[in-house]
């Protein structure tokens, strides 16, 4: 690393800096975390639920920043627990990241004001229509990767209702006035997309600067081969009981229910076992769904039966698949897809 790049001050601001919130909210936390352990001057700027994680993570570092909770961010929450994930998301959930980012302008004018912040990165929300108000504070913004612009396949998109398509087809109008209204994008220095799907679906006007990157990436010492884990064990009767493990959030689109029907289907032919490994709205429902199959484990993934094991931290997570057979991953929207790289770098089917 040259003597230019480690003196470079970078502020890292994300509505969600966590291993708990999905994909690229880890994606912001893996961000600060490399930079600080490549001796960079990097602070954080990300919403007041992280703390308790972040503060276990990073004790007496006092370059992490909140932006407090407030009655209006625990309203949304409430009302948007009672629709649909992708209409909560647009809807209650899109005004609830407006309100941190304007909460976090504050936060962040006052950082590059004392500690001459060099540039602004901002990994997160990834949709490409999503507006920013990060713009305007004294240094110049970098946004993304961006990774998005994707439909249900032809023959799913009947899971979204009649409102739901309608609701989402004005989003998108809507996403196009927002971004002359919140002009972060159009001010930002440059614009990351993960790939050209994603550049064509960024509103038209928008900074004319877009890189595409490859922004997915796998931690080699986690997600490794064990060298002694088969992932298969043995049943009573000496056959090799197939372990099959699913990692990710429990949402609508990632479709575990399809998964659970064929599991149900597919446990007669041969000796199995499902893990489901992740937390979300869907849970109970999919449980519900496992019940009625009469899969549902009680405790352990017993021979036939499928088991939520719930959220569990990243090196728990490399555990339970290095003990598996093989993962599996029904999603029917997925913008990157990191968990199939890692069941890659240990050889899992």
């Amino acid at each position: 690393m040259s003597p230019d790049a480690s003196a470079i001050r970078v502020l890292i601001v994300a509505e969600h800096a966590s291993a708990r919130f999905g994909g690229e909210a880890a994606l912001a936390l893996h961000y600060f975390r490399v930079l600080r352990q490549r001796g960079i001057q990097v602070w954080l700027v990300t919403h007041a639920r992280t703390r308790p994680e972040l503060s276990n993570l990073f004790p007496d570092e006092m370059r992490i920043h909140y932006a407090e909770d407030t009655w209006l961010h625990r309203l949304l929450w409430r009302i948007g627990s009672r629709l649909p994930d992708q209409i909560s998301y647009f809807t209650t959930g899109f005004v609830a990241r407006l309100s941190t980012q304007f909460a976090q302008r504050r936060i962040i004018r006052k950082l590059v004001e004392t500690e001459g912040i060099d540039v602004i990165h901002q990994p997160m929300p990834v949709s490409p229509r999503e507006p920013s108000t990060i713009f305007g504070l004294g240094a110049p913004v970098v946004i993304g990767p961006m990774n998005g612009g994707m439909d249900y396949p032809p023959h799913f998109r009947k899971r979204r209702g009649y409102a739901e398509r309608h609701l989402l087809g004005l989003g998108r109008w809507f996403s196009q006035l927002m971004n002359r209204l919140l002009p972060g994008k159009r001010h930002a220095a440059c614009l990351l997309v993960a790939n050209e799907r994603t550049e064509e679906a960024l509103p038209k006007g928008l900074c004319p600067r877009v890189i595409r990157l490859v922004e997915n990436g796998v931690d080699l010492g986690l997600w490794r081969s064990a060298d002694a884990a088969t992932g298969s064990l043995r049943s009573d009767d000496g056959g090799a009981v197939v372990t099959f493990v699913f990692l990710g959030r429990l949402v609508g689109w990632k479709a575990v229910e399809l998964l659970i029907l064929a599991f149900a289907k597919a446990r007669g032919r041969a000796p199995m076992r499902l893990r489901v490994i992740g937390d979300g709205t869907e849970r109970a429902r999919l449980e519900q769904v496992a019940r009625e199959f009469n899969v549902l484990a009680t405790g352990e993934a017993d021979v036939g039966t499928v088991q939520f094991a719930g959220w569990m931290a990243q090196s728990d997570c490399a555990r339970a698949l290095q003990e598996a057979d093989c993962l599996v991953l029904p999603s029917l929207l997925e913008c990157g897809g990191a968990v199939v790289l890692e069941a890659m770098s240990m050889g899992k089917p």
